[in-house]
């Protein structure tokens, strides 16, 4: 159930929301920022231990400049895939050297524009690698392993094995060493990514075995990059990361690392799920219940040109009615207006379901706008962030002028 906070200047409850839909209009995206900050503080105390310790925020889980804004003000450097997301980066008032560019399968073009502002950057592709050498020898960059790990929640998110588009495999070093060498490019880092959703902390100390041993014959890093890919909650009794004792483990071989490399180097992590999902509530409407011969629908005024992971990633999201707390459970497929097959939750235990209410899809903070679209010429919805107490307004609804501002008019 979703309960006012303890924290007296982030009223994130029922009432609240409801109010929030009545003032802003549905579908809407709420972003609780106190949670936010509580998720980044947590991250950064569970590593407490080492000095030399950087959280980038991975802004492809929700670019709005607001949020990164807010946690660039908290200390947090930025995780980028896209040249587009540096621009919105130092926009928000990050230091080039806060921005690291990890970029697959992108242009070399779209890699000497991120030269030019002056960002860090990390690369994947030996080719490239080739490429950029020629360009930029001084220029110094990190390189992405792929592990050959399988880890994440499903195939889909998995971005570690062997066969993964991702990352030059360990394999392949020695080709790299190649390059360096014709070329005299520098490596300042190495990086790494498995998946998402990993709950395994197995996977994760793989993984850094192999950046470890990679590391270990390259003299002047400054840094080593774990990525991410730690596991919340979706549901009650949810597996998810086990923060403490991941924290403990990676510490511990870390500084052994570094005694042995004889340098105290960086230690990143690039949490993006991690930082802003919980923060996330998706407030629909309900357009219409339907019956069936053998299921009872609700319909709402969205779908997943929206809220695109339970369609995309079959992924689990909470989903209550706010508008009817005392009502009795009843089993609904929620579904939305798109015109192909499109359901946020099958037969879901809710309580009952009325024409005109409000449901709340929970952990909406990552990966839901980031990935909506204008599919079936629907608008996007808006954005509203909970800060201290207070609502505002960062992201308005769509509008039909919006859908045609690109669109010429040619007259035949």
């Amino acid at each position: 159930m979703i309960h006012e906070l303890k924290n007296k200047n982030n009223p994130i409850h029922r009432e609240s929301l409801i109010q929030l839909a009545k003032k802003y209009g549905t579908p809407l995206y709420v972003y609780d920022f106190f949670k936010i900050k509580k998720q980044y503080i947590k991250m950064k105390n569970a590593f407490n231990g080492v000095k030399n310790l950087i959280i980038n925020y991975a802004c492809k889980a929700n670019t709005n400049l607001n949020i990164l804004k807010f946690l660039q003000k908290l200390g947090s450097g930025l995780d980028t895939v896209s040249i587009q997301e540096v621009k919105i980066g130092l926009k928000a008032g990050f230091h080039p050297k806060k921005i690291i560019f990890t970029p697959n399968c992108v242009s070399l073009q779209e890699i000497k524009e991120a030269v030019n502002f002056g960002v860090r950057i990390n690369l994947d592709n030996l080719s490239i690698l080739e490429q950029f050498g020629e360009y930029y020898p001084d220029y110094a960059i990190g390189i992405r392993i792929n592990p050959h790990i399988m880890a994440g929640g499903n195939y889909k998110i998995s971005v570690g094995h062997i066969d993964s588009k991702f990352g030059i495999s360990y394999y392949q070093i020695p080709h790299m060493k190649r390059i360096l060498k014709n070329t005299g490019l520098k490596i300042e880092g190495f990086h790494m990514h498995t998946g998402s959703d990993i709950s395994d902390i197995k996977a994760f100390l793989s993984g850094a075995e192999v950046l470890f041993q990679t590391a270990i014959d390259f003299p002047n890093l400054d840094y080593i990059d774990f990525g991410s890919g730690f596991k919340v909650p979706y549901k009650k009794n949810d597996l998810k990361t086990d923060l403490n004792y991941l924290s403990y483990s990676i510490t511990k071989k870390f500084l052994n690392f570094c005694e042995n490399y004889g340098n105290k180097i960086t230690l990143i992590f690039e949490p993006g799920k991690f930082i802003v999902s919980e923060s996330g509530y998706f407030l629909v409407s309900v357009n219409v219940i339907k019956h069936t011969v053998s299921t009872v629908f609700a319909g709402v005024n969205s779908g997943f040109n929206h809220f695109l992971r339970p369609m995309f990633y079959d992924a689990y999201h909470c989903i209550e009615n706010i508008s009817n707390p005392d009502g009795r459970f009843r089993f609904y497929t929620v579904v939305g207006y798109i015109c192909e097959s499109d359901t946020f939750g099958v037969n879901r235990k809710v309580k009952e379901i009325r024409e005109g209410d409000i449901l709340c899809i929970k952990n909406a903070g990552a990966y839901c706008f980031s990935m909506s679209s204008n599919y079936n010429s629907r608008y996007r919805p808006s954005e509203v962030m909970i800060f201290k107490g207070k609502d505002f307004l960062i992201r308005k609804r769509e509008t039909m002028q919006d859908l045609m501002r690109n669109i010429i008019d040619i007259h035949i």
